[in-house]
């Protein structure tokens, strides 16, 4: 059995979580969960597996989040099939470190 602590909501993941499989197999480690901040929707997390390929699951791929590890609902091999993460459009967010005046003048977002 995984020993990996009490279950937390997946925005409070850290990078470098381990991720498991289904079958408790120890798959890679976590560079970074994805959301839609917006709608608060988890949409799923992007991993390093253990041979250095980034591999993305999908939301319904993930079983559990906890303190020190996320299970996938799949099991080790269809990990290892998982797809790198899609190169999208660049993603903005605010830029808490401007002032008002230039959040104003548009001045308030940085690329994420």
């Amino acid at each position: 059995m995984i020993d990996d602590g009490e279950a937390i909501h997946y925005a409070a993941v850290q990078p470098g979580t381990l991720v498991y499989s289904s079958d408790e197999v120890e798959v890679g480690k976590v560079l970074e969960v994805l959301d839609n901040q917006r709608e608060h929707i988890f949409d799923g997390v992007i991993f390093e597996d253990t041979a250095g390929t980034v591999r993305f699951a999908d939301a319904p791929e993930v079983s559990r989040t906890a303190e020190r590890g996320v299970t996938l609902s799949i099991d080790a091999q269809a990990a290892g099939e998982l797809p790198s993460p899609e190169k999208g459009a660049p993603s903005f967010r605010p830029n808490r470190a401007t002032g008002k005046l230039s959040r104003f003048f548009g001045g308030g977002w940085k690329r994420g």
